[in-house]
């Protein structure tokens, strides 16, 4: 990562010297956090601290000598690495509704003395009283009342409105850039470990950018798929004249939907469901924020790839699926299919093309 990079990371960083060792929690994916915080633990999910150290792609490394295969999502080498840099020793693993490599994942861990706790989602949102199951046996596991955690949600709430107000900038104002709006969404996963730090930081950022002349670039981008591990497609699109107008996944987790109770939040929480839920909610981006084509990002070996023939089939836009495997820059190849699609899209001089519904 260059000095510049790291330094657009830095305010989203948590600061994991501040809280007490044994109160942090390791999160391998978007889980309820207001449970989390409900029982006096900090979360901290491990993508984040893998992806903004200085050397993720050394995390990587260090995983595979270790013995982690090669041909693994670099996702889970770097979680697991960040685990054993950090020193976390308690872990909520996501063994449904997330990567498929969890489960041996969460084995690993429970093989090194780390402590482990499991949560899943159910196969469908629809299934309510088994995701409640799931969150009351959470709530037990951390030694807490589910209904504290009902209690918890009001004050991320608020937080997370902030965050729905940041990307509404970005679509409709065209003030917030789409990286600036990727960093603000993904790190809601665990609102670094701190909702009313990382709640003050947003209502900065927001001051800040109310005197911003708006973005001109002339095309509009949707991407979609988990959040890109490649550090600079951001700055690469900004500079071909894109404008990233939507992060699906990030802004997933944001909980960009009303709701009133933990149950309802989390099950129309597209991510851990099937690719129709998500599908309905891209749908619907694509004509609100007038998006003229699609990025759909995909990690090596990861099983959401095989997704994307679906998508295709779906979303009648010109979409580009871009497979990325370690953390870095992006290669040349890459950049030149990247211009090449926003080359095509420029020529067909439309606005954006039907959605079949």
């Amino acid at each position: 990562m260059t000095k510049q990079q790291v330094n657009n990371l830095l305010p989203f960083l948590p600061d994991l010297e501040k809280f007490p060792k044994d109160k942090i929690v390791g999160i391998t994916s978007t889980i309820p956090i207001e449970i989390v915080f409900a029982a006096g633990y900090v979360p901290i999910d491990l993508n984040n601290i893998f992806i903004c150290d200085t050397s993720p792609n050394r995390m990587v490394e260090d995983a595979e000598l270790v013995g982690l295969p090669r041909n693994t999502c670099a996702w889970i080498k770097g979680m697991y690495s960040a685990v054993k840099k950090h020193g976390i020793r308690k872990i909520i693993s996501v063994i449904q509704g997330d990567c498929s490599n969890n489960q041996a994942l969460m084995e690993v861990f429970v093989s090194e003395g780390i402590e482990t706790i499991p949560f899943a989602y159910p196969h469908s949102k629809t299934d309510t009283s088994f995701l409640r199951d799931q969150m009351e046996k959470l709530a037990a596991s951390l030694g807490v009342s589910y209904l504290k955690a009902e209690e918890t949600k009001k004050h991320l709430d608020w937080v997370r409105s902030s965050i729905h107000e940041i990307d509404r900038l970005t679509w409709a104002e065209n003030v917030v850039t789409g990286e600036e709006n990727h960093l603000w969404t993904v790190s809601t996963s665990d609102v670094m470990g701190d909702f009313e730090a990382f709640g003050e930081l947003a209502g900065k950022f927001l001051q800040s950018v109310s005197g911003r002349e708006p973005i001109k670039h002339v095309i509009r981008l949707g991407v979609i798929g988990i959040p890109p591990i490649c550090e600079d497609l951001y700055p690469f699109l900004s500079s071909l004249g894109v404008h990233v107008v939507f992060n699906e996944i990030q802004r997933q987790f944001s909980m960009p939907y009303q709701s009133d109770t933990l149950v309802e939040q989390y099950s129309r929480y597209t991510y851990p469901y099937d690719i129709f839920s998500r599908l309905e909610d891209i749908q619907e981006a694509i004509h609100q924020r007038r998006i003229h084509g699609i990025i759909h990002y995909v990690q090596s070996f990861c099983h959401r790839h095989i997704q994307d023939k679906i998508i295709r089939k779906i979303i009648r836009l010109p979409i580009l699926t871009l497979d990325c495997d370690r953390p870095g820059p992006l290669d040349g190849a890459m950049m030149t299919r990247i211009e090449a699609f926003i080359e095509m899209i420029k020529s067909l001089k439309t606005e954006p093309l039907e959605v079949i519904k």
